[in-house]
Formats: C-alpha cells, sequence, structure tokens
C-alpha cells in the first residue's frame, strides 16, 4: 500500500524525524491559509499524487505555461495562484503514462536553503533478508538511472536484525554520503529515526529523494515516499486509514476486495491461475509462445465457484484482453470446483473471447466432464505447453 507525501510526512514527524512545516490543502482559499501561516520568502506547493517525477510532469490541461506538478512561490498569492492552476487537474508524468492521475490536493511546505542533494532509501533486501539502506550522493534525479550508469555511486548498508541500527552504520551511510562536522551528528539522527519508522510501521520502501544538506549543515528529507507490507495492514489500523483507493487501480481495488491478486499488465492474453509460482510461469511460457500476459491473477489456494467468476469479470473489464488462459493445479482446491466456476463465469459474463483452460489435480477427471458437458466453447488442453500455444494461436486466429 502506498500514502501520499504530505501522509508519509506526517507518519515520520511521530517518530522524530525533521520535516520542514507544511500542510495539505483541497482549495486554493485553504492553501493560501496554510501559506499565511507558514509565512516564509519560499514556499513549495506539491501535487499529490501517487506517482514520481511531478516536478517534470505536465498537465493535461495545460495552464501557467505548464510549469509541472511541483513549483517554487514567494508569497501566499502565488501559491494560491499554481494551487487553484493544479487542483482538479490531471498531472502526467514518466510513471503515470499519459492517462495521468487527477491532483486532489495539494502539500504547502516552507522552502530552505539547500547546500546539496542527496538520495536516501531503505528497503527489504530479499537476498540478505536483512533491511538495507541505500545511499547515493546524486540526489534530485531518477535513481533507476544512476544504478544503471553510475552503480558505483550507490552505497549499501545492511541492518542486521537481531542488534538493528548501530552508530557505525550511521557512520558509513554518512561518510558515503560525503557529509562532515555537524552534518554526520544530524545525519545520524535522522538515519535512527527513520530506521525505526521504517521497523514500526511495517514499512517495505522508505524513499527520500532528495534528501537534503542545508546551508546551517542540517540533513532533512525534502521529499518521502512510503510503501507498506499489505500482509501486515491488519496490525496497523492507522497506517490504514491513510489508505486512498482513488489512487489505486480499480480492476486491482475490487481484485483486493475479493481476496484476489490481481496486478494489470500490458499484454493481450488474460490469465487466472492457482498459486504465485504457476502464475509467473504460465506468463513466462505465454511470452515463449509469441505473446503477453494481460495480467497477473493468482486466485489463491482455495477458490469458491463466485470468486471465480468474479476473477473472470475482472480480467474481462481490461478492453485489451483478446483471450484468457485458465491454469488450474487442484491440490487443495478441486478442479470440480474450477470448473463449474468457469462455466458459471462464461454464461454470465457472455463471453466472446477464446478461453483455454488447462486443469490438472484432484477431481479433473470430474472438471473436464463439466466443462465438456456444459456446451460452451471452451478450449480444453492436457498441459500448460499445450494451453499457452492453443490460447496464443486462437487470439492470432492460427
Amino acid at each position: 500500500m502506498n500514502i501520499h507525501e504530505y501522509q508519509a510526512k506526517q507518519v515520520l514527524k511521530k517518530f522524530n524525524v525533521p520535516v520542514l512545516r507544511g500542510g495539505i490543502a483541497f482549495s486554493a482559499s485553504e492553501a493560501e491559509m496554510i501559506a499565511s501561516e507558514i509565512n516564509s520568502n519560499v514556499m513549495v506547493v506539491k501535487s499529490q499524487i501517487h506517482a514520481g517525477g511531478r516536478g517534470k510532469g505536465k498537465f493535461k490541461e495545460g495552464g501557467l505555461s505548464n510549469l509541472g506538478g511541483v513549483r517554487v512561490c514567494k508569497s501566499s498569492d502565488e501559491v494560491r495562484k499554481h494551487s487553484e492552476d493544479m487542483i482538479g487537474k490531471t498531472l502526467i508524468t514518466h510513471q503515470t503514462g499519459q492517462v495521468g492521475k487527477k491532483v486532489k490536493g495539494v502539500y504547502i511546505e516552507e522552502g530552505c536553503e539547500i547546500e546539496n542533494e542527496l538520495y536516501l532509501a531503505i528497503l527489504i533486501d530479499r537476498a540478505s533478508g536483512k533491511i538495507t539502506f541505500m545511499a547515493s550522493t546524486e540526489g534530485g534525479v531518477n535513481i533507476e538511472e544512476v544504478a544503471s550508469n553510475t552503480p558505483e555511486k550507490i552505497f549499501y548498508q545492511s541492518i542486521d536484525p537481531a542488534i538493528g541500527i548501530q552508530p557505525f552504520h550511521c557512520r558509513n551511510i554518512s561518510f558515503a554520503l560525503g557529509l562532515k562536522g555537524n552534518s554526520v551528528k544530524s545525519c545520524r539522527a535522522l538515519l535512527v529515526s527513520l530506521y525505526n519508522a521504517f521497523c514500526s510501521t511495517d514499512s517495505s520502501l522508505l524513499e527520500i529523494n532528495p534528501l537534503i544538506v542545508s546551508k546551517s549543515g542540517d540533513v532533512l528529507p525534502l521529499d518521502a515516499k512510503m510503501n507498506f507490507d499489505t500482509n501486515a495492514l491488519f496490525r496497523q489500523s492507522d497506517i490504514l486509514e491513510l489508505r486512498d483507493e482513488d489512487e489505486e487501480d480499480p480492476m486491482e481495488l475490487e481484485a483486493s476486495k475479493h481476496d484476489l491478486n490481481y496486478i494489470k499488465l500490458d499484454g493481450s492474453i488474460g490469465c487466472m491461475v492457482n498459486g504465485a509460482g504457476l502464475a509467473m510461469s504460465t506468463m513466462d511460457i505465454i511470452k515463449i509462445n509469441g505473446a503477453d500476459p494481460a495480467n497477473f491473477l493468482d486466485v489463491g489456494g482455495g477458490a469458491t465457484k463466485e470468486k471465480v467468476t468474479t476473477a473472470f469479470k475482472i480480467i474481462l473489464s481490461d478492453p485489451n484482453v483478446e483471450g484468457i488462459l485458465v491454469n488450474i493445479f487442484g491440490g487443495i482446491m478441486r478442479c470440480d470446483v474450477i470448473a463449474e466456476g468457469v462455466v458459471a463465469a462464461v454464461k454470465e459474463v457472455k463471453l466472446e473471447v477464446p478461453l483455454v483452460v488447462r486443469l490438472e489435480g484432484t477431481n479433473v477427471d470430474l472438471g473436464k466432464e463439466i466443462m465438456k458437458k456444459s456446451g460452451l466453447d471452451i478450449i480444453p488442453a492436457n498441459d500448460l505447453a499445450d494451453a499457452a500455444s492453443k490460447v496464443v494461436a486462437a487470439v492470432k486466429g492460427t
């Protein structure tokens, strides 16, 4: 689960992370009032959407020479003008695609004198099983480009969960960032607070880009992005309340309500599979056969007929889907239940694209018999390779 920048800074503030003064506004008048309260010579108006690259983004509707989604202002009047220009409009960045995201609110933050821009992130390194800091002197730019072109400029510091963050960790990171004097002390306090916030909130990512060094030597987060482990939200009620469903993909949101694991992709072959590993293999073999998957969809190990029907509806809500491949291995799940769900779904949604079904496991013969007797245009497959080749051929008309 993701949250907005202003929400991330509210969370971090609870853990004594030094953040600049600011407030969220959902109208130009609110923005002007917040700016008057901040009363600074320099303030920044930031569009709040779940996407990076806001500063270089463009609004679909144009306006104010299309200055992007992050703008520096020098008065309350300017804050009002720029807020009015952004709120309610659609911002397009390199992460949103041409569809863009509607800006519902803007974050008004006081400005500061910046000496240097850095990069800092905390994430879970699954290879080592440890929380890991990523740090780079190349702040304020696309970190993916840095990792690709100059990977030597990224420093990694793993933290053993048995001992937690220690002073030597902080020194290593500070020195890797080229900090000196009081900035090292400031960074050490910041790193401890960030680590505590990351662990206490079950975060999966905490990214600050840029992390800045002020003229006075203070190390501060100028931006903040936080992602959270969805599986841990049951014990993070305060974090769950920050969820903005308007920022999520409608199909992925609908799937989560039915306990389905769904991720939309760019291909044309819809996939319904039980088990994440089998789903990944199914996607791979579709590509080997010359097509691309339209989604990742794992119905889990205990799918019911109703759940299968819902999964079909979600897959077909994607206009790019030209064919569907159902690949089920019935261990805990019974193939006859899946077959009943497939038949019910095809009848209910009035399927108009090719459907290939591969079943294997518990009650497989009964499942195949149910589909055969349904009289529906369901293409059976003997194995995964057979299923992939059949669905790709059906979509291509060969």
